[in-house]
């Protein structure tokens, strides 16, 4: 990405970086001969070096490097640009002077660099926040103070504007029911809000969500998947636990419990992990949509439905081990606890289809058996007139 004809490489997804440094740099017209460096005058006398190039010729390149962490703020550049222009390290700082910037070598090569934390920010003399439904900016200068000579000065003074711009997602509530059928919590780590939702589709394909609540038959596979929706592809997500309930509330102490996820372990022998591409068996914590799925059952005794919950933690991409869960050990369930990098999830209910039951009608409980008695009696009857007729017969012919 290029920010005013400077190249900066970004520290985290969607944490952007951009600078501007304010340095007369003089060249020769006649070694302009890379436009992408130098940039000549209108009246083709005077030539200046392209904002992150310096020298005589303008063929050094600054490196100038902005970092937007997760809790801190940094800019950097090469030792030699700054001794190039004859600035000290100890006149470099932020606004505050107090904040002053530091000599670091990386891989041999030496860099001043200034770092501060997002906590200090304001106390070094960071502009104020500039917030909008998307992002907030953070917005500091790196400067140098003039260096005299006797009551004058030869030596540019260096002055770097940079920002860095996180994701500043919000949540809006709506009036009416969201469709596709759906659960969805919203999350707070550091100055950034995740929202989270909780699906389940209609097969493996994950294509088609259920848009009221679902009725799936026993033993048919139940496809969920638990997702990042705001800020898409930053944070890492780890399901920590699911369990089912036949009541809304997920820390009921009424009815039947049935614990599918354990610590981010399978506790559910028909629990399968699917990777989001392919659709293949995949890990708990790997991304930012988690997908499983499990076979369907029900409570012995209640309501033929349930309702499924799952608490969710989320994990910075230069954290993700944190992310993966160890499943040597598993520890009982504790309550939902109030921490702000998990959340909870609940969806349902989620009824149970039931099997066409044999039909316990009339005819099979009271018309057969009478007709049963009716037809034995029918053929006593018959019985008892054939041997009174063959006695008549006897009694005739003595």
């Amino acid at each position: 990405m290029i920010v005013n004809g400077i190249k900066l490489s970004l520290a985290l997804v969607l944490l952007l970086g951009f600078t501007r440094h304010w340095v007369a740099a003089i060249c020769s017209v006649e070694h302009c001969t890379d436009r992408t460096r130098c940039v000549v005058s209108k009246n083709q006398r005077t030539c200046k070096c392209a904002r992150g190039y310096y020298a005589d010729r303008c063929d050094k390149n600054a490196h100038i490097k902005v970092m937007c962490g997760r809790d801190y703020i940094a800019i950097r550049a090469l030792e030699d640009f700054f001794k190039y222009y004859n600035v000290p390290l100890e006149s470099l700082h932020l606004p505050n002077k107090s904040c002053h910037a530091l000599r670091e070598v990386i891989d041999g090569v030496p860099y001043y660099i200034s770092r501060i934390s997002k906590d200090k920010y304001v106390t070094c003399g960071g502009k104020p926040l500039e917030k909008n439904f998307t992002h907030i900016s953070y917005s500091l200068s790196l400067l140098s103070d003039p260096q005299v000579s006797g009551n004058i000065i030869r030596d540019p003074v260096i002055k770097m504007n940079y920002t860095c711009v996180y994701p500043y997602i919000r949540s809006v509530s709506l009036p009416v029911q969201v469709i596709p059928f759906s659960s969805e919590t919203v999350m707070r780590v550091d100055q950034l809000d995740a929202t989270i939702e909780m699906m389940l589709y209609t097969d493996h394909t994950y294509s088609k969500a259920y848009s009221s609540a679902p009725t799936i038959e026993l033993r048919d596979k139940v496809y969920v998947e638990v997702a990042v929706k705001e800020p898409p592809d930053y944070f890492l997500l780890r399901v920590n636990e699911c369990w089912a309930t036949q009541s809304p509330q997920p820390n009921t102490t009424e009815g039947s419990v049935h614990t599918l996820l354990l610590n981010g372990c399978v506790n559910d022998q028909t629990v399968t992990f699917l990777n989001v591409i392919k659709g293949e068996s995949s890990h708990n914590g790997e991304s930012s949509t988690i997908r499983y799925s499990f076979d369907m059952f029900r409570f012995t005794a209640g309501p033929q439905h349930f309702y499924l919950h799952c608490t969710v933690q989320l994990c910075e991409p230069d954290d993700h081990k944190s992310c993966i869960p160890n499943c040597n050990s598993i520890s009982k369930r504790e309550a939902v606890r109030a921490d702000p990098a998990q959340g909870l999830l609940s969806y349902g209910p989620i009824r149970i289809e039931m099997p066409d039951q044999p039909q316990s009608s009339i005819l099979l409980t009271v018309v057969l058996p009478v007709v049963g008695v009716w037809t034995v009696g029918f053929f006593l009857i018959i019985l008892i007139t054939v041997a009174k007729a063959g006695s008549r017969r006897l009694a005739q012919t003595k």
